[in-house]
């Protein structure tokens, strides 16, 4: 392949989104199967690891449609000429013409995408379809069709959190912490705890939420045995337990090997959660946008996989961690739990979306952005060479590479 085709591809491909053709590739018969093969194995793969994990996987499939649904109705009404819709990437499996756009699936489930023509310099489009392309549109316009997939997540976060909250209640501090989970071969497991056990005191200090219960143990010293004071079944035990050095740091701290909670589910009115959900949305929006900044650092993502950064906010993941996470969830708190995450994660990945970096929206809302400040007050249209980005795009490309491959390392070994 010539340096030319490459960098076509790349344009094309990563930087425009989508392919150019203006009629849709009948998918070969390998392909076709081949691909079907890979989305059943998924589910079925994932059914047999977990309901819990097919519910969430569907959950993220349905978040990627709306939001390239999001991109392809804004579009549509601002004028411009979609060509394409699809789930997947790679290899068509199944699609068909309606009107001027083409609807499929593609063979590798990790996304989806619509083509809009024009998106910038580099897209050939047919003379006759000038007038219809992103590049054309206006400021407003460009910015209203390119936020319209981050604005989707946010959409679908207040949604999913206002009905949880409505149905099952908002996850509230209880001033108590209760053990969620025993790890085998763990001092936890060897003194005899056990999940919902309710723990009272340690060493005869008492234990009213999860953070001061792990600080607790953290501060103290390995091998050092302690007393727990627990609640089960309306009686008191009182169990010993010596810790273990912590296997997830290098620093000296104390491990017992369970997982705890000191929050509960608090019944809202409609009323309240129309409110709560909200303002907590605000709140995660933020929380998500420094957990962002700090992820996108490679010095915190190299900490990682040396062991000497610990800060499970700077901790890059994947939908590999976040899919094992969502069993636990689901078995933990049911359906309420699962939209929670699946809120959680659409926060997440709306406000990483809108990072100005390409090929991400947030590098195409930057580009709009400076056409609009180049030009300034004499309103004539500037346009952007993108060729000249595509070492800016590759160094993304290699960033968001980097952090994913670090991400799965973490997630298998971690």
């Amino acid at each position: 392949m010539s340096d030319d085709t490459k960098f076509s591809r790349l344009a094309n491909e990563v930087v425009s989104g989508g392919t150019q053709h203006e009629a849709p590739e009948r998918a070969s018969r390998s392909d076709t199967i081949l691909g079907t093969l890979a989305w059943v194995g998924l589910f079925v793969f994932l059914w047999w690891k977990s309901p819990w994990w097919v519910v969430f996987v569907v959950g993220l499939a349905i978040s990627i449609v709306l939001h390239e649904f999001g991109h392809f109705w804004t579009a549509r009404k601002s004028g411009m000429k979609a060509t394409q819709f699809f789930l997947g990437f790679g290899p068509r499996i199944w699609s068909f013409q309606r009107g001027e756009t083409e609807y499929g699936v593609r063979a590798i489930p990790l996304g989806g995408f619509v083509k809009i023509i024009g998106m910038s310099n580099v897209d050939e489009v047919a003379p006759e379809d000038e007038a219809r392309t992103y590049r054309q549109a206006t400021y407003p316009r460009r910015m209203w069709v390119i936020t319209a997939g981050s604005v989707m997540h946010l959409i679908i976060a207040f949604v999913l959190i206002t009905a949880v909250y409505g149905f099952w209640g908002r996850v509230e501090e209880a001033g108590r912490v209760t053990i969620q989970g025993v790890s085998a071969g763990t001092p936890a497991a060897d003194a005899g705890l056990q999940e919902g056990d309710i723990v009272l005191t340690i060493d005869g200090e008492p234990m009213n939420d999860a953070d001061e219960f792990r600080t607790t143990l953290g501060a103290t010293a390995p091998g050092a045995t302690v007393t727990l004071e627990v609640e089960r079944n309306g009686g008191v035990l009182t169990l010993p337990a010596t810790l273990e050095q912590s296997p997830n740091t290098t620093e000296t701290k104390g491990f017992l090997g369970v997982t705890s909670t000191s929050t509960e589910r608090v019944e809202q009115s409609w009323g309240e959660a129309l409110v709560e959900g909200p303002r907590d949305l605000a709140t995660g929006v933020g929380q998500a946008v420094v957990g962002v900044a700090k992820v996108l650092n490679p010095v915190n993502v190299f900490g990682h996989l040396t062991g000497t950064n610990d800060d499970i906010t700077s901790r890059p993941g994947t939908i590999v961690g976040a899919t094992e996470i969502s069993r636990d969830v689901g078995e933990r708190d049911g359906w309420a739990g699962m939209l929670a995450l699946l809120a959680a994660v659409n926060v997440s990945v709306g406000v990483f979306n809108m990072f100005p970096l390409l090929p991400l929206d947030g590098g195409h809302a930057a580009i709009a952005t400076y056409e609009r400040i180049r030009e300034g007050r004499s309103r004539k249209r500037y346009f952007a060479d993108v060729s000249k980005l595509m070492p800016v795009a590759a160094a993304c490309l290699m960033l968001i590479g980097f952090m994913f491959m670090t991400g799965l390392y973490l997630d298998f070994a971690k």
